[in-house]
């Protein structure tokens, strides 16, 4: 039986209609809550009579919001059955083949990436962006640093946290990960060394190597950080760069707290190691806690890294890095061996959603949604999975009775689930006991997820351990 969606629940989404025609305003705001996943795909719309009654409308006003969203590929009408929401194309343009083996088709759940849909004021930011753009127009259109608009907004938010910061600190990048390279590049030896959690972000650790740096790692369990190991580790190895996800971890969802960080902070300086801090997930506290200073507070010489793709949208290419004052000029140049700038249409959204806030609430609740939906569900079919339920951030980092996830992935593909194993996350290999599961899919999804995932494990577990063997997983990770 295909999902369906209430009037009443419609009506709660809509909200308030936009100046103008009804029957635009409504097909607009529809067009939107499909388009960011508020109103999932193939889900069956209330009957015209019942969404015009719900929103106090005429029923011709739902008739024509309802052919023009058909008009524009948002939905299609089946004889006798209603009309099912739509993205032009089909569902396979909207999602990037790249992330699924073998292509990614009809019926299939995608759980490697950890980046939800983009939230409503993503369309809003861009609309306000184009209005700016005429006065940029006259220009060369290089912004090597960034947009002066964009550093102020960037800038802002650390003086928002505590953390004061002139707007010529911020470099503006496609992405934290290039942030991440444009700091290497800029101060890396020609054979240096890099201390990493592990697990940690698979490309930020493919990066460090490539760039020539030889990695150590650091240790992460249940509860975080081992610091004691760590700064043994520091001590030991003296690395040129520490690149550290102290927000909500990728993937094991920890929260590096204060007083860790004042300790690890000053060691680091202490030892000439340059902190690389990724804050990506900083934004996404689900829970509502109070969040530790940023890191450099603590540590004054720490690159900060930023980006817009996951409190916001991963299709919104932009990223920064905050330099310390005294490294300002040397970034810049090593950032134009790269490239030019990041283009002006998406800087300008960005400067438009940030001066709204580092995340809208609307963003977090979904998320927060589908957290309890995904712990829920892995909780009920796979009670001897064990996870610390994160406060914040997009994932659960689950561990399995035993070795075996690589294995759990390989045979997914039969059952069209796609999921990131342990050993993706560890620069030396290992963590088969550890599968990584995003809550970044709506709730129905991630239902149906587990109960796939929960049958395959079930499979796996009745040909007994010894079929529960490493097999060849090779796939491109990007969130």
């Amino acid at each position: 039986m295909k999902e369906a969606i209430s009037a009443r629940r419609v009506r709660q989404l809509v909200g308030s209609l936009p100046q103008g025609p009804a029957y635009a305003g409504l097909a607009d705001t529809l067009t939107l809550l499909i388009g960011d996943g508020r109103i999932p795909l193939g889900v069956r719309l209330p009957s015209e009579r019942e969404l015009a009654a719900a929103l106090g409308l005429s029923r011709t006003t739902a008739t024509r919001a309802y052919a023009a969203l058909r008009d524009n590929g948002f939905a299609h009408a089946a004889q006798g059955s209603g009309t099912f929401t739509a993205v032009p194309g089909g569902r396979e343009r909207a999602h990037d083949r790249v992330l699924v083996a073998g292509g990614a088709g009809a019926g299939w759940i995608d759980l490697s990436c950890a980046a939800d849909s983009a939230p409503a004021e993503v369309m809003a930011a861009y609309t306000a962006a184009l209005s700016d753009l005429p006065a940029y127009l006259g220009g060369h259109g290089y912004f090597p640093s960034g947009l002066p608009v964009l550093q102020e907004a960037v800038a802002d938010s650390y003086a928002a946290r505590g953390l004061p910061t002139d707007p010529a600190q911020i470099v503006v990048t496609p992405g934290a990960l290039t942030a991440a390279s444009v700091v290497v590049r800029a101060f890396a030896p020609r054979r240096g060394h890099a201390l990493v959690e592990s697990p940690t972000y698979p490309n930020a650790a493919e990066m460090l190597r490539a760039s020539g740096m030889q990695l150590h790692e650091a240790l992460l369990d249940a509860n975080g950080w081992d610091l004691s190991s760590l700064l043994d580790t520091v001590r030991q190895v003296r690395p040129d760069f520490a690149y550290l996800i102290p927000d909500f971890q990728n993937p094991t969802g920890a929260l590096m707290g204060a007083e860790q960080r004042e300790r690890l902070g000053a060691h680091l300086r202490a030892h000439g190691t340059l902190a690389i801090v990724d804050e990506t997930h900083h934004a996404l506290a689900l829970d509502g806690g109070p969040m530790p200073p940023p890191f450099a507070a603590f540590d004054p010489d720490a690159f900060t890294l930023g980006s817009m793709s996951k409190a916001f949208w991963g299709g919104l290419r932009v990223g920064w890095i905050r330099v310390p004052r005294p490294r300002v000029e040397r970034v810049p140049r090593a950032r134009m061996s790269l490239d030019l700038g990041v283009p002006v249409v998406e800087q300008l959204a960005a400067a438009h959603l940030l001066r709204r806030g580092t995340v809208s609430a609307g963003h977090l609740e979904r998320l927060r949604t589908q957290r309890d939906a995904l712990i829920e569900a892995v909780s009920a079919q796979l009670p001897d999975w064990r996870f610390a339920p994160p406060s914040g951030g997009l994932a659960l980092w689950c561990e399995l009775p035993h070795r075996g996830a690589t294995a759990l992935a390989a045979a997914l593909t039969r059952s069209q689930v796609v999921v990131s194993p342990g050993p993706v996350f560890s620069p030396s290999g290992g963590l088969d006991a550890f599968v990584r599961l995003p809550w970044s899919r709506p709730a129905a999804e991630l239902r149906s997820a587990i109960d796939r995932i929960a049958g395959a494990w079930g499979r796996l577990e009745g040909r007994g351990h010894a079929a529960v063997r490493d097999r060849a997983y090779d796939r491109v990770i990007v969130a």
